[in-house]
């Protein structure tokens, strides 16, 4: 009889574990790898399922990537008081867990990287300004993820509200070392900029090609879900190139994608996914209007940062070790016999 596997330890990491274990940078170099085996055929991915409520909305995005033998999943419930993420990494050889990660530093490392891989593929070459419309959790780590690929020399912000938007913007003076102006409309923050970053909730849509300067590239980074919207028509209508990360996801959820090109997915060929413009080397359009990049989430670059993360925390002896999962016999109770009537 052959020896039972050897299945080893459990890893647990934290979201300060991750964050030391994986930057932006390396996130985007892990990044590249995992989308052009995903336009290969090679790496896939499990669109996303979702499930609303009034209030709140709970996730999962998965993937694969064989070569690697790696697969996993992140799963999240996000309420309006609060959210919390975890990631589970399996070994498709043999079905074990390998580790599981605390995931909103993880979601944030690749929300951020995706934006920065988009405007390194397609931004003007020359671009060194950009804006940032939104403020919120995820805005400090799209403008880094962005001076990672281009020298911004000037970022202008818009929010809404105007004393979270001057606390933004003192707090990217001191991240970043750049002149950075607090807009007061969103039309002067995008005014001439070649770079536009939306990162909003927005329930309406908002920003509107006559705001765009010619050539600019539009990074949709928020209005995930499909009740949500930040561009009106007219923006993709310009656009000459229109890519996406994760074509089923954003054919499910977005809903500024959707109005555009339609319910069905015939209507949909001229959308490029990611992994084909880094395979293929396609290029942006000469003379086109603006270049649309929508980021909706991809399992795929949840794995390619997890794995990383896992990688280097085995190596370097970093997390918490905890005992594999061990199947044991379900427990019931036996019905009991009605007392007898006299």
């Amino acid at each position: 009889m052959s020896a039972a596997p050897v299945r080893g330890p459990l890893r647990w990491l934290t979201e300060t574990q991750v964050a030391d274990l994986v930057d932006i940078n390396d996130a985007m170099a892990a990044l590249r790898v995992g989308f052009v085996e995903e336009a290969d055929g090679i790496a896939r991915t499990v669109d996303k399922a979702l499930g609303t409520w009034e209030g709140g909305a709970m996730h999962a995005l998965g993937s694969m990537m064989p070569n690697e033998h790696f697969a996993g999943f992140k799963t999240w419930a996000h309420t309006a008081a609060g959210a919390t993420a975890i990631y589970a990494l399996f070994d498709m050889r043999n079905g074990r867990l390998l580790s599981v990660l605390e995931a909103a530093t993880l979601g944030q490392i690749r929300t951020s990287a995706v934006s920065g891989l988009g405007a390194d593929l397609l931004a003007p070459p020359e671009a060194d300004e950009m804006a940032i419309i939104g403020t919120g959790a995820q805005a400090l780590t799209q403008v880094a993820a962005v001076t990672t690929v281009r020298p911004i020399r000037r970022l202008r912000v818009f929010s809404r509200r105007a004393e979270p938007r001057a606390a933004f913007v003192q707090r990217a003076r001191e991240a970043f070392g750049i002149e950075v102006i607090d807009s007061p409309t969103i039309e002067a923050a995008v005014d001439g900029v070649p770079l536009v970053t939306l990162i909003t909730r927005s329930s309406e849509p908002f920003l509107t090609a006559g705001m765009l300067a010619p050539g600019a590239l539009v990074i949709a980074a928020g209005a995930i879900l499909p009740a949500q919207a930040e561009c009106h028509r007219d923006v993709l209508r310009g656009s000459g190139l229109v890519v996406v990360d994760s074509l089923g996801n954003a054919q499910r959820g977005s809903r500024e994608l959707r109005d555009h090109f339609g319910e069905g997915a015939d209507g949909w060929s001229g959308v490029r996914p990611l992994g084909a413009i880094l395979r293929d080397g396609v290029t942006r359009p000469a003379g086109s209007a603006f270049t649309f990049f929508k980021p909706m989430g991809s399992g795929l670059s949840d794995l390619a940062v997890a794995t990383m993360a896992h990688e280097r925390a085995k190596d370097r002896g970093v997390g918490l070790i905890i005992d594999q999962p061990s199947r044991v016999m379900p427990k019931w109770r036996a019905a009991t016999a009605a007392p007898m009537e006299i």
